[in-house]
């Protein structure tokens, strides 16, 4: 399946039904007088988060949502039949932003959540409703209120527990490989992951989702490699792990070219609690490693956990982290539609 993370779509709400115009006839009642039914009300549009998808690919193939007209008002005093609102299904964490891409109108983050975002148009009256005492006999009708219209954009957040940071080739797909049951592809060369990539791990009694996305370069906050939106992923996540390539950039270089992105890019990622892991030790000798974390340590890292995601070593006392800053449930552990407040206790950027 093809992962889109953004497309831009056209809604309009259904206009309300014309009001009838109609007189009674019946055999022997000379002056039956106005008896046309209103309109009926127009479609509405509504969004449903709905769980199993995870990427907007539909709204690729089909751009326009239109919801249905309410029915025309009849005689007998007969209302119009009311148009069905059109639902929308979009993956769980779907933003809904206005057309300049500036306001968040609608925020989808609980499966079998429902929110109408345009609301149909009132049916318009019949002429029985507007029979007075000098107007016996009026033809006049409502048109019915027209419906509402807009562009708007869908923005894909994944939902994730945790999230996977770290410059191009630091071996987050192994890594994720490793302790997830995602089956990401693998290469010794730069940006082999194009997409985030979501996967399950469960660990001592847990379970929660990692959320592994594209490595991030220099300037990546400000869209370069569309780093911006790939950051977006991980807005939702409780913990970041940053892994760093021991046998890559200089790890001190490292550390801070990542955490100045997410500094640059702000909606509160540089204020989220990160554990840094230096990443495949087993081709290196232990003295290196600890040469490395020495200077990690200088460069800011409270504490440095040493692992590897080819052979899963050091990712025993890592997991251990990751879940004391978990709260008592995650994403996968939270019964559907209940929400729970992330455990409150103090924590350090770089713990």
């Amino acid at each position: 399946m093809h992962f889109l993370d953004q497309a831009k779509i056209f809604i309009r709400s259904g206009a309300g039904g014309p009001g009838g115009v109609s007189f009674r006839r019946e055999k022997y009642i000379q002056y039956g007088g106005p008896d046309g039914g209103d309109g009926g009300k127009g479609g509405d549009i509504i969004f449903e988060a709905v769980p199993g998808l995870n990427t907007l690919i539909d709204f690729r193939y089909k751009q326009h949502f239109k919801a249905q007209r309410g029915g025309h008002g009849m005689g007998k005093n007969r209302t119009g039949a009311g148009a069905d609102d059109l639902v929308i299904a979009v993956p769980v964490g779907t933003q809904v932003i206005s057309d300049d891409g500036e306001t968040v109108l609608l925020d989808m983050t609980e499966a079998g959540q429902r929110e109408v975002l345009l609301r149909g148009g009132d049916g318009g009256r019949g002429n029985a409703s507007y029979k007075t005492s000098t107007n016996r006999a009026p033809r006049n009708h409502g048109t019915g209120w027209p419906g509402e219209e807009m562009y708007v954009w869908l923005r894909l957040k994944l939902l994730a527990d945790v999230g996977l940071v770290g410059l191009p080739n630091a071996g987050k797909s192994t890594f994720i490989n490793q302790i997830t049951n995602t089956k990401a592809k693998v290469g010794d060369y730069a940006f082999t992951t194009l997409k985030p990539q979501l996967g399950v791990v469960r660990h001592k009694g847990r379970e929660f989702v990692l959320a592994d996305i594209p490595g991030l370069i220099e300037g990546a906050a400000d869209g370069a490699g569309i780093g911006d939106r790939f950051l977006g992923h991980i807005e939702r996540c409780r913990v970041l792990i940053h892994l760093i390539d021991i046998t890559g950039t200089d790890p001190a270089e490292a550390l801070e070219i990542v955490e100045g992105e997410l500094e640059a890019y702000g909606e509160g990622l540089d204020e989220k609690p990160r554990l840094i892991a230096l990443n495949k030790i087993d081709l290196v000798d232990e003295e290196l490693v600890k040469a490395f974390i020495k200077e990690l340590k200088a460069a800011g890292a409270r504490k440095v956990y040493p692992v590897s995601g080819a052979t899963g070593k050091g990712m025993t006392a890592l997991l251990n982290a990751v879940i004391d800053h978990l709260p008592a449930a995650t994403v996968t552990e939270r019964p559907t539609g209940e929400l729970e407040e992330a455990d409150e206790r103090p924590w350090s950027p770089l713990d």
